[in-house]
């Protein structure tokens, strides 16, 4: 019998914990913690070791941001963490997703959405499209004197590993990989799970990202390879 997803959400504002509490429990889902800033979050994941945080950005004390940081380096257990913002496109959701973050949720998300969502991300997939992250990258990729690069030598990839990267970051999935490259679907998920092994990647959020920020893909050269893709 596979053991019920453990959940911890924090967030400032009781209304939000309790609507996500009783969304969540209704689909079978275990909150298994409520934290109402980042220090109480932090605490709260090495306590209950949770599946999934659903991760509020602006929190007194500490920040959804910073708290994401120390969940993600600092705690034995390492849940996936999706961010909860009023924001579409928010600095901070950029920067949390390049901390280790597996994507994130706005707050007037449908009750199917979040409990999709958080099964999503438990399995080890990414949450957001990687079109949408391409959105998040083009936006602050080069921008963000405040937040620090992932640095990754793409020297260990293969041309083909290269290649695949180059086109998850474009926002293909790997169906439209496959068919792009005229391999089997398995195929590129055995090159995917092998980009991230070798750069050390949580999930295809951060690899789209690290294609971006190490040059491999320009935002220019993707908006040009966009329109010719929309004119064919």
């Amino acid at each position: 019998m596979t053991e019920p997803l453990r959940v911890l959400v924090a967030d400032d504002q009781t209304l939000v914990r309790t609507g996500f509490r009783l969304i969540l429990g209704a689909d079978g889902i275990d909150v298994v913690a409520e934290a109402t800033n980042g220090t109480e979050a932090v605490e709260a994941v090495r306590r209950t070791r949770p599946d999934v945080v659903l991760m509020d950005v602006r929190m007194p004390e500490m920040d959804g941001l910073e708290a994401t940081r120390r969940i993600l380096t600092g705690t034995p257990s390492k849940p996936r963490v999706i961010i909860l913002t009023t924001f579409d496109l928010d600095r901070y959701v950029y920067a949390a997703l390049s901390a280790g973050a597996s994507g994130f949720l706005l707050k007037d998300v449908t009750p199917e959405q979040l409990t999709a969502a958080v099964r999503t991300v438990r399995t080890g997939d990414a949450l957001l499209a990687p079109a949408i992250t391409r959105r998040l990258v083009q936006r602050f990729t080069q921008r963000s004197g405040d937040t620090a690069a992932l640095h990754r030598d793409l020297a260990s990839l293969t041309r083909r590993e290269l290649e695949v990267l180059g086109l998850l970051a474009r926002g293909l999935s790997n169906a439209e990989l496959a068919a792009r490259l005229h391999l089997a679907e398995a195929t590129v998920k055995t090159h995917v799970a092998r980009i991230l092994a070798k750069l050390g990647l949580r999930d295809r959020v951060q690899a789209v990202i690290v294609a971006y920020e190490t040059g491999l893909v320009s935002v220019g050269a993707d908006e040009a390879a966009q329109q010719s893709t929309e004119q064919t």
